[in-house]
């Protein structure tokens, strides 16, 4: 075989190599994307049963209540558009309240509730972690 040959060879089976890694790596890669919806979506309808999927909007004001267990909760997740309530066991994150951001990670159950199994509290932009804070205020005394 001329020295020609080999290297289309060799290029070509590095291209075949390197589709190959991409395919498995999106089949793998599809069974853990979690897509993304909003109270207003659940609305319309269409939500895939026992799919990992993610629900964020913001909790609404009064609606968290905690269990006898010690370690569920339900509360209800809106957009301003529709609301849906939703269960929860586990540890909650510190800056998760009513009127914040959520972005819970479960599942839809056919009488449009959702169960969830990750919750994730989102924060505004002026957020600053407690101890950072607390120094910030120890420097503006020093310096006045």
């Amino acid at each position: 075989m001329k020295a020609k040959h080999q290297r289309l060879t060799l290029a070509l089976l590095a291209v075949a190599a390197v589709i190959g890694a991409a395919l498995l790596a999106l089949s793998a890669l599809k069974d853990q994307a979690a897509f993304f919806y909003a109270p207003g979506d659940v609305k319309k309808g269409d939500m895939p049963l026992g799919r990992a999927v993610r629900l964020g909007g913001m909790v609404e004001a009064g609606s968290i209540a905690k269990l006898p267990d010690g370690i569920s909760i339900r509360f209800v997740v809106t957009d301003g558009i529709a609301k849906v309530p939703v269960a929860f066991k586990g540890i909650v994150p510190d800056l998760f309240r009513e009127k914040s951001g959520v972005v819970a990670e479960g599942s839809f159950n056919p009488d449009g509730s959702f169960t969830a199994t990750n919750l994730l509290a989102k924060h505004d932009e002026k957020y600053m972690p407690p101890e950072i804070a607390g120094k910030m205020h120890e420097t503006k005394s020093l310096e006045q």
